[in-house]
């Protein structure tokens, strides 16, 4: 069996001490979300649910993705049963549907969903958002510059963007687009070099390396991202990888982070982040800062040594 992402990242210690994400809204661009029971009671879990595809007002997921996405972060299930316990199992969902059932989509479909956080963040406590979508880098594309100038106003308007940077890698200047925007936190897959299961598209280190075109260095943090088990349509479980697994894992660190201080700005939260991961033996242009270690991020390390 493989482990959960919540045991490889200490998510397990943080909830021990009762760490949740309770009050913190996360919300996810993505393919929708499948009414799965790990996310029960859907009505208090999944507050917002906004389709930019299809326009349909019930949950859904034809796709998969954002509900293996969203369970990485939130799922609420505890594991003794069965389920999958994201790594912030208390916090609220808010579902925005801009990518069809084949896992692509169109950029105003993106834009929408991006000015709809825009307008909406207060009124839905809308804390953090999760991007595990990207496009390659063609830096002259006209639309890219426009997700990216959305992407950025909602760092603006405080909350805490994570973005994923892209199965690009390893060649240097492969940051996926919006995962090359300057502010926001980009997250790589800290274990690229392992086998992958079940997904026959990705190869060994695929995670996007930096720097950006602009010579940012990127990514900022790696988490796990290979053979992630988590929620699918239908109540079913199912492995995939990729840098769209690693950055769920740090939308929910974040959001057990400021549970713990709900005072935080989004470039504190930020430079927290940075000060407290391990490094690792890689190259920077893989790792960043290097990878998340939720221990030290809650200050609760001394509580496990």
């Amino acid at each position: 069996m493989f482990p959960l992402i919540s045991e490889q990242i200490h998510a397990d210690a943080a909830h021990r001490l009762g760490f949740s994400g309770r009050g913190i809204g996360i919300a996810f661009l993505d393919t929708g979300l499948y009414p799965h029971r790990d996310f029960f009671p859907i009505e208090k879990r999944v507050v917002a649910f906004q389709d930019f595809v299809n326009k349909k007002q019930t949950l859904y997921d034809d796709n998969g993705h954002g509900t293996h996405i969203t369970g990485i972060a939130s799922s609420g299930a505890q594991t003794s049963s069965g389920g999958y316990l994201g790594i912030a199992p208390k916090s609220h969902i808010i579902s925005l549907k801009v990518l069809n059932g084949l896992g692509s989509g169109i950029p105003s479909a993106f834009i929408e969903g991006l000015e709809w956080i825009h307008k909406h963040h207060h009124s839905y406590h809308i804390r953090i958002v999760n991007i595990s979508i990207g496009a390659a880098n063609t830096q002259d594309d006209t639309s890219a510059r426009a997700i990216i100038h959305f992407v950025e106003q909602l760092w603006d308007d405080g909350l805490i963007v994570c973005i994923a940077g892209g199965n690009h890698g390893p060649k240097p200047k492969s940051i996926s687009i919006p995962g090359n925007s300057r502010k926001i936190i980009t997250v790589g897959a800290s274990d690229d070099a392992t086998k992958i299961f079940g997904n026959y598209r990705l190869s060994n280190h695929y995670s996007g390396r930096g720097p950006t075109e602009s010579c940012i260095m990127k990514p900022d943090v790696v988490a796990p991202g290979t053979n992630i088990y988590s929620c699918y349509p239908n109540g079913r479980y199912r492995l995939k990888s990729g840098t769209s697994m690693a950055t769920p894992a740090v939308s929910g660190a974040m959001a057990l982070l400021l549970e713990k201080y709900p005072f935080y700005t989004n470039k504190q939260a930020k430079l927290k982040l940075k000060n407290s991961c391990d490094k690792l033996r890689t190259p920077r242009n893989h790792q960043g800062w290097g990878l998340i270690n939720l221990l030290k991020l809650l200050d609760i390390q001394q509580e496990f040594t």
